[in-house]
């Protein structure tokens, strides 16, 4: 088992037992994060706010279940990712995925670095529908492989793939419009 399995050991027993203070504690350490994640799924920042209290709340009922197997922070976030998942679920999007694959080919030649910054992807991302933003978002900002995102969307891997693919081009697309 490796050592990043234990980061937190104490206050996760501690707020096993019920301590609001080790709670508080570990809200503090993770919830810039997991708030970045929430955000990324929901595309909104009062629904994000939302979905990180729940996420919390639910990880906090759960803590018994925590089995050391992977990071106390992997373990969150998926907590925090389902989370999301649920909630546009329930609200029953229509998934809007990215139509007409050709009007976004890349173009051959390579762009100019100054495109590719953090700022630039994640403000093209807010623009992108709702299916193409959440897979692209999982899978290149969350670290899922598009089987894993299959499963959690509930669609096919091959969509998933599809979906990247369409929602990498249009970030492209979007952020060479605001260079021009």
């Amino acid at each position: 088992m490796s050592q990043t399995a234990f980061i937190h050991q104490d206050l996760i027993v501690e707020s096993i037992k019920g301590s609001n203070k080790a709670r508080y504690q570990l809200y503090q350490l993770y919830s810039k994060a997991m708030f970045n994640v929430c955000y990324r799924m929901m595309n909104n920042r009062e629904e994000a706010e939302d979905m990180l209290q729940e996420a919390f709340v639910l990880a906090f009922q759960k803590l018994d279940t925590f089995r050391n197997e992977s990071g106390f922070g992997t373990w969150l976030k998926t907590i925090t990712i389902h989370t999301c998942i649920n909630a546009l679920n329930k609200r029953k999007l229509d998934l809007r995925y990215i139509d007409d694959l050709h009007r976004f080919e890349m173009p051959e030649e390579e762009p100019e670095e100054a495109l590719y910054t953090t700022e630039n992807i994640l403000e093209a991302m807010k623009r992108l529908p709702e299916g193409g933003r959440l897979v692209f978002s999982l899978y290149l900002l969350e670290g899922y492989d598009h089987g894993e995102i299959a499963q959690i969307l509930g669609i096919t891997e091959s969509t998933s793939k599809t979906q990247y693919m369409r929602a990498r081009r249009k970030v492209y697309e979007l952020m060479k419009q605001t260079q021009e």
